[in-house]
């Protein structure tokens, strides 16, 4: 007999809860037992007023930009709609299931009130449980970036003065608004002559020191309209967008022309390949020029020394090979192999530098000498010329191969070259072949599962500040999807977790430390008194205090690593 379901709903009874409800293995649940996440109240407590009502719980916040990742959705509306439908998701963010939720335009005026560098604090407060749970190597480095479509279309390209013009006017009223919001009221500066005296934003010494001290983190990945690589104009110095000024246009596969960014990776060598960094930039800035700035920022921020770094030949510049070779690093990078006119010539790296004679071997076993004053040039940074002689290359039966200049091959050699030599030697070893092939299965994966499964093709915020806001929350999440699967292990180094944490000194009872001391210092010794006898006294005594600290330092290495 066919069976018709009738529908009645019964009230819930009340003892019923989401804890019943939401299955014990559930991963929300497995996230909220391993990731305490209430840090991010201190993180924000300077940007909330001591009175007043009570705002969305910040934890409830990230949480939620958590959901968003993991559930792959594109809008703070859809998270809603998918938070108040799923009774796990519920109980992740800690709301029952009559309690009404938040509603998506507060996520969107929360996000705007904390800015960047909340966001910034919450992914490195991430990477910092991953180092405490033993997750970072820190011996290799991988770099690597990708190109991810912009919130805007080819269509919207408009004059960049224009587009300037259009922000400004349309951004000026709230500009003025918030200068009457801020100004002084009377009594809350007295001292108006030390007020007066302070540096003002068009003071040029401040200006000149700020600029000095500018890098690719410090300015949010915002390109520098000064820099120029030759005498070919930039796109985006002349037209911007109007729906996003901050992306440029990029040639995708196929030859498509897009808006887009760079969003760069900074990856630990490790099994669990933690993100330690991350930027984006806009699509018309190279990979190589924000490498030495992540670089330098990796390895201050988690106290890490690499053995080498490694990335394709895009970050094979003389600059940044130069750069990491002299911080005493390997710089396992990819070379441009530039061989003239065609691929048929020989490359420069089939060229020999003999530096004791200063000249270069080519494969013909012939000499190529350095033209004019070589070390005047080379003491003044200049680069130096090296030719062959035109006869010699004449009558040479690899001529058809080198040249087809009538005067004889000629290479130049400019600063830095000597590094890029070394880095030629390092292909020829295994080391450096292994740290290549290991590049390509250990960065390039990170990105196909963003861009699979938790929406990196295309970012859905616009503006530079906000899309590398949504590139560090889903470099976050990717972090804690290895710290929920390696996360059990153990710190790989005790000293490098406790110092990015210092530990609370641990008091240690020296009592019997000093009765210790003060019975080998007390030994009988001749009855006259000798310097030899007081010498031996006195070594007895370091050598005791010494060895008691050692044994110390060994039962309590949280004391010895506070101090």
């Amino acid at each position: 007999m066919m069976g018709i379901k009738e529908r009645t709903f019964q009230p819930f009874p009340d003892d019923l809860s989401l804890e019943v409800l939401v299955p014990k293995d559930n991963f929300y649940r497995r996230l909220e037992e391993r990731i305490e996440l209430s840090f991010v109240r201190e993180l924000v407590l300077p940007l909330y007023a001591k009175g007043g009502r009570h705002s969305i719980d910040p934890v409830v916040f990230f949480k939620l930009q958590l959901v968003l990742f993991f559930e792959n959705l594109r809008s703070e509306r859809q998270l809603m709609e998918v938070v108040a439908d799923r009774l796990s998701l519920r109980w992740y963010v800690g709301y029952d299931l009559c309690g009404p939720l938040p509603d998506h335009s507060s996520l969107t005026k929360i996000r705007e009130r904390y800015g960047l560098e909340i966001f910034r604090n919450f992914f490195e407060r991430i990477v910092e449980m991953c180092v405490e749970a033993g997750l970072v190597r820190g011996k290799e480095l991988f770099f690597d970036s990708t190109k991810l479509e912009a919130d805007a279309a080819v269509d919207s390209l408009a004059p960049r003065w224009f587009v300037e013009a259009h922000l400004q006017d349309l951004f000026e009223e709230d500009d003025d608004h918030s200068e009457r919001e801020e100004e002084p009221q009377g009594e809350e500066f007295e001292d108006e002559e030390s007020i007066h005296s302070l540096p003002t934003a068009g003071n040029e010494d401040l200006i000149q020191s700020n600029c000095a001290s500018e890098d690719w983190i410090s300015r949010s990945g915002k390109q520098d309209r000064s820099f120029s690589s030759g005498p070919r104009k930039r796109t985006s110095d002349s037209r911007a967008s109007k729906t996003d000024p901050d992306a440029t246009a990029m040639r995708w596969s196929g030859g498509a022309r897009k808006l887009g960014y760079q969003t760069h990776y900074v990856i630990d060598g490790g099994k669990s390949r933690i993100i330690l960094s991350v930027l984006v930039t806009p699509g018309e800035v190279t990979e190589n020029r924000p490498m030495l700035d992540l670089l330098w920022r990796t390895a201050f921020r988690w106290k890490i020394r690499p053995h080498h770094v490694t990335g394709d030949g895009k970050y094979g510049t003389v600059e940044n090979i130069t750069a990491v070779e002299e911080s005493g690093i390997r710089a396992y990078l990819g070379l441009h192999e530039a061989g003239g006119r065609g691929s048929d010539f020989f490359p420069k790296s089939a060229f020999t530098y003999d530096a004791g004679k200063d000249l270069y071997i080519c494969p013909a076993g012939e000499t190529l000498r350095a033209l004019g004053e070589a070390q005047d040039r080379r003491s003044r940074g200049k680069v130096v010329t090296y030719r062959a002689r035109g006869s010699v290359c004449g009558a040479c039966s690899l001529k058809p191969r080198c040249t087809i200049n009538k005067n004889g091959r000629s290479l130049r050699r400019g600063p830095g070259d000597e590094y890029i030599d070394l880095l030629r030697a390092y292909t020829q070893t295994e080391l450096y072949q292994k740290a290549i092939r290991k590049r390509k299965v250990w960065i390039e994966p990170l990105f196909a599962e963003g861009k699979l499964w938790h929406g990196m093709r295309r970012f859905r915020m616009r503006t530079l500040e906000k899309v590398n806001i949504e590139a560090l929350m889903i470099a976050s999440g990717q972090n804690m999807k290895r710290l929920l699967t390696f996360g059990d292990r153990g710190p790989r180094k005790l000293a490098q977790g406790a110092a990015l944490r210092p530990p609370q000194p641990t008091l240690v009872r020296m009592d019997r430390t000093v009765s210790r001391c003060r019975n080998r210092l007390h030994r009988p010794c001749a009855s006259r008194f000798s310097t030899r006898c007081f010498a031996c006294g006195l070594v007895h005594l370091f050598s005791a205090v010494i060895s008691e600290a050692v044994r110390t330092t060994s039962q309590y290495p949280s004391l010895y690593l506070s101090l």
